[in-house]
């Protein structure tokens, strides 16, 4: 307990020192003041858009800016697709690997450009060094950018009045990469190497075993270890929330985990952008106390929710106690980091959209793999992924407002501007999208031959493991309960439509809602305006997050992880 509190409070005493420089730094970056020292940068910016000929002064509406994201991504897609369809015949194949299916290969696709990172396969042999490098690694650094992107131009509407324009989608992707995503990953490559992550281009190692294992139907002699550019890899998943890993083990890996030092400064990685963009927020629409707000009620949310899961897990199973079984809190934690720092990266890493893991969320006690569910339940809010975080806490406080608004009988603002029909339309797209797909999908799982067939493990569990599935791919999380076999051509197909439809339709509800916001006047404030920076406010805003996130999955929970936990309380074994 004392050293999940240590790690806990230096955790986030750090974070919050650091998301505070960066925010500003992000909000300089997208108005255009740009350092004196990032000189380089900027004149290699203006050779981008020479060399692809954008105009970088013509701004956009929010339609064209829509257009730009949807093309770019499409493009993205059809690029990343035929490259894993043909991956066998292009080069640095390091271990003969053969081409993805097309389901697979159009499922990863998805998955990828939607900054999901789902992977229905295991990362060291089914993908090549080429793959991996200018496929999957290029598209972590595209779809974080998209977010960025987005959320930049929903602040855009805030501060900007009466105009259609809100700023240029290629200019602000081309700035999100140039001044934010390389150099933060080019940093954290260098110290993840430092803690012994590697980063080669070497074949696979066979080695000889020490003791054969001479009582297989085959004997075995020797064991083959995949090498990789692995610490470049890692950087860029974890900074852009993209999740996913070099090898099927994930971050329990020791070539992407070697440390307990390198697992608290992967999570570091995860919501370090995240958190900074709520104080770019607070920096960009001249009102530091909103991006202070939005950031301790995510904060006080997570924290809870983290205390949540490190109880029960510390409490375990209750059954192996009873037969004996000390210390069962381990079960499916590397026993490197032990409960303290699988908790905190199990958390931090469902809140945000990233999915990279150093946990077997599977083996999880029901109401320590319902906590992970949950925060992935919320939607992009607590946190959440690069740039979607932002504007879904933003989403969600619109929501707070406008319900608070009628309560006390006046027209809504916020930041000046009045919520209107177009607003609350947008918000509640944003809101409830992910969690309607999430639960349609699951029920159609439920109810055919095809989705019930990959489950394996019976009972609530099983059910616990599609909707986690689900909950994960339409939140472009990409964490999964490993006991389903989504590698079939129905969870490949359903998957992918719930990534695309969990990203692509808040998309364009944010740049629809930015658009009419940048279109409106600004409203001076006055004695009947509701104060958005109070406590009074955020617990408000905390109570309608919960209720909305998790209500809406309150039936489906009580049949899968919640009756498990009941059953396991009465000893009842599957």
């Amino acid at each position: 307990m004392i050293n999940f509190i240590i790690q806990l409070s230096l955790f986030f005493i750090i974070l919050s020192l650091i998301s505070q420089f960066l925010g500003k730094y992000m909000a300089n970056v997208f108005e255009g003041n740009i350092y004196g020292w990032l000189k380089p940068l900027h004149t290699l910016e203006g050779f981008v858009y020479k060399i692809f000929k954008i105009e970088a002064s013509k701004e956009m509406s929010w339609i064209d800016y829509l257009i730009g994201v949807l093309v770019f991504n499409a493009i993205g897609f059809l690029v990343l697709f035929l490259t894993l369809i043909f991956q066998a015949y292009l080069p640095l194949n390091q271990y003969h690997i053969k081409n993805m299916s097309w389901d697979l290969a159009l499922n990863t696709a998805v998955s990828f450009v939607t900054n999901t990172n789902w992977q229905a396969y295991s990362g060291e042999s089914a993908a090549t060094y080429f793959s991996q490098m200018t496929g999957l690694a290029l598209q972590n650094f595209l779809s974080a950018a998209t977010g960025i992107a987005v959320a930049t131009a929903l602040i855009r509407g805030f501060v900007r009045k009466t105009t259609i324009y809100i700023g240029n989608f290629y200019v602000d992707f081309t700035r999100s990469i140039l001044y934010v995503l390389l150099p933060l990953s080019i940093i954290a490559s260098l110290i993840l190497i430092s803690q012994g992550i590697i980063q080669n281009f070497s074949s696979y190692i066979k080695a000889d075993l020490l003791i054969p294992f001479k009582d297989s139907i085959k004997e075995i002699t020797n064991q083959i270890i995949p090498m990789g550019p692995v610490a470049s890899q890692e950087a860029i998943k974890l900074l852009g929330t993209n999740g996913g890993g070099f090898f099927n083990a994930n971050s329990a890996h020791p070539f992407e985990n070697p440390t307990a030092f390198s697992n608290l400064f992967e999570a570091f990685l995860i919501i370090l952008i995240p958190a900074s963009l709520f104080f770019t927020f607070g920096y960009m629409v001249k009102d530091k106390r909103q991006g202070w707000f939005l950031y301790i009620v995510s904060l006080v949310i997570l924290i809870s929710f983290m205390v949540i899961q490190y109880y029960y897990e510390l409490k375990g199973n209750p059954i192996l106690k009873h037969l004996g079984v000390k210390n069962t809190y381990p079960i499916g934690k590397e026993l490197r980091f032990g409960l303290s720092g699988s908790s905190i990266f199990t958390t931090i890493t469902t809140t945000t959209s990233c999915g990279a893991v150093n946990t077997m969320h599977d083996s999880l006690t029901p109401i320590g793999g319902l906590i992970p569910m949950s925060l992935m339940a919320l939607g992009e809010i607590i946190f959440g992924g690069v740039g979607s975080g932002l504007y879904g806490m933003i989403s969600m406080v619109i929501v707070a407002v406008f319900i608070a608004g009628l309560m006390i009988g006046r027209t809504p603002e916020y930041l000046n501007k009045k919520i209107e029909a177009k607003e609350m339309w947008s918000s509640v797209i944003i809101t409830l999208i992910a969690g309607i797909t999430a639960l349609l999908l699951s029920a159609m799982a439920l109810i055919t031959k095809s989705g019930i067939s990959s489950i394996e493990n019976p009972g609530p569990h099983g059910l616990s493991e599609i909707l986690y599935a689900y909950i994960s791919a339409a939140n472009n999380n990409g964490s999964a309960f490993g006991g389903l076999n989504a590698n079939t051509v129905f969870y490949n197909i359903t998957t992918a439509l719930a990534m695309l439809i969990g990203r692509f339709f808040p998309i364009g509800a944010v740049l629809y809602m930015a658009g009419s916001l940048a279109n409106k006047k600004l409203i001076p404030p006055s004695a009947g305006t509701l104060p958005t920076h109070t406590p009074v406010f955020g617990i408000w805003l905390a109570f309608i997050i919960l209720i909305v996130g998790l209500l809406t999955f309150l039936p489906a929970f009580s049949l899968g992880p919640i009756l498990e936990q009941m059953l396991m309380l009465k000893g009842v074994l599957f």
